[in-house]
Order: structure tokens, then C-alpha cells, then sequence
């Protein structure tokens, strides 16, 4: 039954990405030339969706497990609000806060979920990859589209400069 309720949880924040998905917008956008085919992402977040669901059941089966179980539910919800960020608000500068978020959160969930069941950890070792990737295709794209990002009234992605002294 818990197994279920993980697998529940983890298709509902999945379905964020089915309901705000990429439309004619995000492809008027200029991305760099490593972006993943779009067909990639459905068959790679189908994966990994079954290894976040299959890491939380094994961590709560364990005594112990609460620090990992939390992580594991921040992931949850950075998770399922990227692509109502990115796609439904079209806001990579708040996508972009919230993939940094989920980025801590899953390796968060490594190191938590590690004394507590190895393999739940090494399960989320490819999701934390992943997000690496997204993560800078979100900051790329959002580099590339500052003049789109101007035009909405949001501030466009500069670096943090340091004075000189």
C-alpha cells in the first residue's frame, strides 16, 4: 500500500509536466545547441519518476528515515512546480530558483537517504544528474532570452559582478 501511495505521489507531480509542457512559446526560444531532443524528456523523466517513487518506499521502510523522507518531499514539491514556473508563468528566472531548490533537495536526499538505505540513495544519483542538466539548460535558456525576458518587465539574468576594490 505504501508503495502505491509513493507511486501516486510522484505520477501527481508528474503530471505538472503533462499539464504545463512546452508549447509554441519555449519554442520560439533561442537554446544552445546541447539541448536534448524533445523526445528525450518524456523517456527520461518516465525513469527516473519510477526510481524517485521506488527511493521514497525503500526510505520509509526504514527506521530512522525522517531527515530522508523530508528531503524527499521538498523534492517532491520543487519537482512539481517547475514546469508550472517555467512553462505555465514562463518565468525561467523563478524556474531557475526552483530547479536550484530541487537540485539541494535531491542531494539532499542522497546524503540523507545513504545510512539509510544505500540503494534508495543510488537511485536518485541519475535524477540528481539530470537535474544538473536541466538546471543548466534552464540558466542557458534564460541567458540566451534576455530581451524576451525585458519585454515580459522581469529582469534578464546577469552575473554577479564583485567591486573592484
Amino acid at each position: 500500500m505504501a508503495l502505491l501511495i509513493f507511486i501516486l505521489l510522484t505520477f501527481a507531480a508528474a503530471s505538472t509536466g503533462a499539464i504545463f509542457k512546452p508549447d509554441t512559446w519555449y519554442e520560439d526560444l533561442n537554446k544552445p545547441r546541447w539541448t536534448p531532443p524533445n523526445i528525450v524528456f518524456p523517456i527520461v523523466w518516465t525513469m527516473l519518476y519510477i526510481m524517485i517513487a521506488a527511493a521514497g518506499w525503500l526510505v520509509w521502510r526504514e527506521p530512522d528515515s525522517g531527515l530522508a523522507l523530508t528531503f524527499w518531499g521538498l523534492q517532491w514539491v520543487f519537482n512539481a512546480s517547475w514546469s508550472w514556473l517555467f512553462f505555465g508563468r514562463r518565468r525561467m528566472d523563478l524556474g531557475f530558483a526552483d530547479i536550484c531548490l530541487l537540485w539541494c533537495s535531491t542531494a539532499g536526499f542522497i546524503l540523507a537517504a545513504w545510512p539509510v538505505s544505500t540503494l534508495a540513495a543510488l537511485l536518485f544519483v541519475p535524477y540528481l544528474i539530470w537535474v544538473s542538466i536541466a538546471a543548466a539548460l534552464n540558466l542557458t535558456v534564460w541567458r540566451l532570452n534576455a530581451k524576451e525576458m525585458e519585454g515580459r518587465g522581469m529582469k534578464p539574468w546577469r552575473p554577479i559582478s564583485v567591486p573592484e576594490k
